[in-house]
């Protein structure tokens, strides 16, 4: 554990925290699958902090469907210099990850929303999400969040060009173009991908 949470830097401890949150609460809340405890820091945390270098500094950050806060709480607490809003529709969850920001010291800077994603109104620089739902479908909830010059990160597996692929008739609607970043997971070197969409 100490060789991942390394990675966080200064903020180590406040990721070693949060990763104890998601085993105890997150497992017994529902919102983490009780055989993921073992590979919580590389299949999730880590995973989720892979595309940390698409996002430009300072940026205002929405994590769609932030479920258990993955990926904008490990990206929140990797990079103090956002300020990200975690939105969840779900009651239970919208509950968990407003006791874990308490928790973590960081309501300062993270806030979170209970809503839809095409119900929030407000734009940000960067729109993440994390195995919410296919790419043509998450377009259609997620573009008006989208700042213009701003940038939609979507993380995906192996299939991400295939995905992209398919989405091509929701994207050119959108007037978005995407494309696939394979970027390497932290610490333990292993790839995943992200696809990234702008405005035309």
């Amino acid at each position: 554990m100490e060789r991942f949470a390394e990675h966080f830097g200064d903020n180590s401890e406040t990721i070693k925290q949060y990763v104890d949150i998601l085993l105890d609460r997150g497992i017994s809340w529902g919102l983490i699958g009780p055989r993921e405890g073992d590979r919580l820091w590389e299949r999730h945390v880590l995973n989720s902090v892979a595309g940390a270098g698409l996002i430009p500094f300072g940026a205002s950050v929405v994590d769609v469907g932030s479920g258990a806060g993955l990926p904008g709480l490990p990206l929140a607490i990797l990079r103090p210099d956002l300020q990200v809003t975690l939105v969840e529709s779900l009651l239970r969850r919208s509950e968990f990850l407003e006791l874990a920001v308490a928790e973590l010291g960081l309501a300062d800077r993270v806030s979170v929303v209970r809503a839809r994603a095409e119900e929030h109104q407000a734009r940000y620089q960067v729109v993440t999400s994390r195995a919410v739902a296919p790419l043509a479908r998450l377009v259609g909830w997620t573009r008006p969040l989208l700042a213009r010059g701003g940038s939609m990160l979507a993380l995906k597996g192996q299939t991400a060009a295939a995905e992209l692929a398919e989405a091509s008739g929701a994207l050119s609607k959108a007037g978005l173009v995407g494309r696939v970043h394979e970027v390497r997971v932290p610490v333990v070197d292993e790839p995943t991908w992200v696809i990234e969409l702008t405005h035309r």
